[in-house]
């Protein structure tokens, strides 16, 4: 096992083909142990030079809509009108805090991400 720190993108694509071999690999056996700690660098490599913003609230609800099976309708009947759903997905309405209130208890969504700027 030669484990090395993930410095450059060069380095990053050979620990990602190295991970692919091994990833199968049963977790008492060395190369399990390779495995584990690769994907450990790997992780660390990509929150450093590939990091994830926290999500569009619109799109949140988006994609929480989709995942629940839900239609504009259905939003509608938590926050209001139809005309205000449309007027929220276009951006031209700010959620209230009311809304975000009624968002979160329904559709479990994070505060946090319901109160970002968009």
């Amino acid at each position: 096992m030669d484990i090395q720190m993930i410095k450059t993108d060069e380095d990053y694509q050979k620990a990602l083909k190295r991970l692919e071999v091994i990833f199968d690999a049963p977790i008492d056996s060395s190369e399990g142990d390779e495995a584990e700690i690769l994907s450990i660098l790997i992780e660390k490599y990509e929150d450093e030079h590939y990091p994830i913003g926290p999500p569009d609230p619109i799109e949140a609800i988006k994609f929480r809509m989709e995942q629940m099976d839900m239609k504009k309708s259905d939003l509608a009947k938590i926050i209001g009108y139809k005309s205000r759903v449309s007027e929220i997905f276009s951006r031209k309405r700010k959620l209230t805090l009311r809304m975000i209130r009624k968002l979160h208890d329904t559709l479990k969504i994070p505060y946090e991400i319901l109160i970002a700027d968009y």
